[in-house]
């Protein structure tokens, strides 16, 4: 019996040891890459677009509808399906179903949500939110891109969403957080090294504009902009 013993806290002090230095290998991983900046150089245009942080989870917001697109026909402004027309912008985020959907506030959060997110169990969501002016503070920085440059933006951002067999997207119903916003079925899954954050971190990539080699959280993003 003894013996077993034994050998069970050997296996389990193992598994400690592994786990303490998969995080330490984690968190130095997050904060060298995160420091690492890319497309340092980015050309200017005259296009609007905003990087917004919630203070967790960041979003890119862009022009409603201009001369590259027009997002009023593929996505809702509430429930009711209906489109604002004095709404100028419009957010992008995405994201975890089960967080989305499951976690309005951090106190809801589930130990099973947590972990099928990390580990690559869950499915993914985009959330949509329309805004009539969008003010620039420490959590929202503003960037003027090119014509160019919005348009790989556009693409990015219409890659993250899934589409039904028309080619739609696909709307989440009766799970919206307001009156402003709504939720779609997203494209790949969220895990520990693919965040929120890392998505809004390659759509800056893809649109050519200053980013992080790699992250997983707001700061890193929002203070290549400082």
């Amino acid at each position: 019996m003894n013996l077993i013993l034994k050998r069970s806290f050997k296996v389990f002090k193992k598994l400690i040891i592994g786990l303490l230095c998969f995080i330490l290998v984690y968190v130095i991983a997050t904060l060298v890459l995160s420091y690492i900046p890319v497309n340092v150089n980015a050309e200017k245009g005259d296009i609007v677009v905003y990087v917004n942080s919630n203070g967790v989870h960041t979003d890119i917001i862009v022009p409603v509808k201009n001369g590259v697109k027009d997002w009023t026909g593929q996505i809702l402004y509430n429930e009711t399906k209906a489109n604002d027309t004095l709404a100028k912008y419009v957010a992008f985020g995405w994201g975890d179903k089960g967080f989305y959907l499951n976690t309005p506030k951090w106190s809801d959060l589930k130990a099973s949500t947590a972990f099928n997110a990390a580990f690559y169990m869950g499915t993914s969501a985009m959330h949509t939110r329309f805004y009539k002016t969008v003010r620039q503070d420490d959590n929202c920085v503003k960037l003027t891109i090119t014509k160019q440059d919005y348009e790989k933006l556009v693409d990015y951002i219409e890659k993250s969403f899934e589409y039904d067999e028309n080619g739609e997207t696909i709307w989440i119903a009766n799970r919206s957080y307001g009156q402003y916003d709504a939720f779609y079925e997203g494209n790949g899954k969220y895990s520990l090294f693919y965040t929120c954050n890392t998505w809004t971190n390659n759509a800056l990539k893809a649109a050519n504009q200053k980013a992080c080699l790699w992250t997983t959280y707001d700061k890193a993003i929002l203070n290549k902009y400082k």
